[in-house]
């Protein structure tokens, strides 16, 4: 047994990281070490005592250890550095970072690439850093100064955007958010997406300050939207609505319930070249603003945030996927298309697609899916951990 921080196994537990699996449940655990403070890197170990890994410690929650390595390697600067590193590399070869007209992508996804709790977003060379767990937060200083060593001459500056994201998972005096390399007290960037020009707000915007994950999402709706007349319900800043406009949409609706977002909507469209002749904004509740009917569009597009954000408020979360999606369902015009998502890790794309089916039978129309879309590869899911794989979309039309 390991003679610093550990925790043991019940019998017959380690099956999953055994697997590669990165969690370790509270109710797993048969006994620890004395004194383990939340976000302590800790040595798991299996019930007879063999070495598991190490992976970092977050008492009072469902998750309570989350795996960094598999065997006995203990991760130190060097193995920081050489996984951040693997992870810049990736999107470099992904031509993620060299696009003519993008300068956005995630630069690394939690489990997704060997990192659970972190999360870093690159915006024109602006870096956002959120970290999940104590134990990532602990590490903030040696994560910055891989980032640096990965990205070399291309950063511009590093934010942590963490402090409200570590006081949901129990911490009383997270590090406040800020600049932590360059950035020069900037509010605000200009990112370029497939050349859109959009507005990131990284200290108030939501997450790190954008959506990246519908990337690709956006591409196709450009792609479809030719003479088209566009409702984008739970907008946020306009991704897509913009997106719609580039691709020749007649008019795009944004509609979302924030009028902060709205004003960056409007901001947005107009830094593209379009005004309110061709983009309009509507703050209301989704739901409520659906009862008025949706036939003068040809397609609507539903993004709503995670309605479920534990296995525990799945069958909630359903109900309000089927809610929303059978309102919008109702009044669409036939021959229309519906963009629909989840963002929610516990509804999975099979539940998804039968909420959603459901929501058609309630709404007695006849759909057909022409697309399942999924988060894109700059968000890579773990083989061993599928629950990494929690963007899911469908693209129906409506007859």
């Amino acid at each position: 047994m390991n003679e610093g921080k550990w925790i043991r196994l019940k019998a017959k537990k380690e099956s999953s990281i055994l697997r590669g699996h990165p969690w370790v449940f509270s109710g797993a655990i048969k006994e620890k070490s004395a004194g383990l403070q939340a976000g302590e890197l800790v040595e798991v170990l299996a019930h007879k005592g063999r070495s598991l890994g190490w992976g970092h410690f977050s008492p009072g929650t469902s998750i309570a250890i989350r795996m960094l390595t598999f065997d006995e390697t203990l991760p130190d600067s060097a193995w920081w550095e050489a996984k951040i590193s693997n992870a810049v590399a990736l999107r470099k070869r992904l031509a993620l970072l060299s696009k003519p007209g993008q300068n956005v992508c995630r630069l690394i996804h939690a489990e997704g690439d060997g990192l659970p709790g972190l999360i870093v977003d690159h915006y024109d060379g602006y870096v956002v850093v959120q970290t999940h767990s104590m134990g990532m937060a602990k590490n903030l200083e040696v994560i910055a100064e891989a980032l640096a060593s990965a990205l070399g001459d291309e950063l511009k500056g590093i934010y942590n955007k963490s402090a409200k994201v570590l006081k949901k998972h129990g911490a009383t005096d997270p590090v406040p958010d800020g600049w932590i390399r360059g950035g020069n007290d900037l509010d605000t960037v200009v990112a370029c997406e497939y050349g859109m020009a959009l507005e990131v707000d990284i200290v108030r915007g939501q997450k790190t300050g954008f959506f990246l994950d519908q990337r690709e999402n956006r591409a196709l709706l450009r792609s479809l939207s030719e003479g088209c007349k566009v409702l984008n319900v739970f907008s946020y800043t306009g991704g897509f609505s913009v997106a719609a406009l580039f691709g020749g949409a007649s008019h795009a609706v944004s509609l979302d319930s924030s009028a902060r977002a709205l004003e960056v909507a409007v901001a947005n469209a107009a830094r593209n070249g379009f005004d309110e002749t061709r983009h309009s904004v509507v703050e209301a509740d989704a739901l409520e603003y659906l009862k008025s009917g949706v036939a003068d569009f040809d397609i609507v597009v539903l993004d709503p945030p995670a309605f479920a954000k534990s296995a525990s408020a799945r069958h909630s979360a359903v109900q309000g996927y089927k809610r929303i999606n059978q309102r919008a369902l109702e009044t669409m015009r036939p021959g229309s298309l519906l963009f629909t998502f989840s963002c929610s890790q516990a509804v999975d794309d099979r539940l998804f697609t039968n909420t959603v089916i459901a929501a058609a039978i309630g709404a007695e129309r006849q759909v057909r899916i022409l697309h399942r879309l999924h988060q894109p590869p700059d968000h890579p899911v773990s083989a061993f951990h599928p629950e990494g794989a929690y963007l899911k979309g469908l693209v129906l039309e409506v007859s």
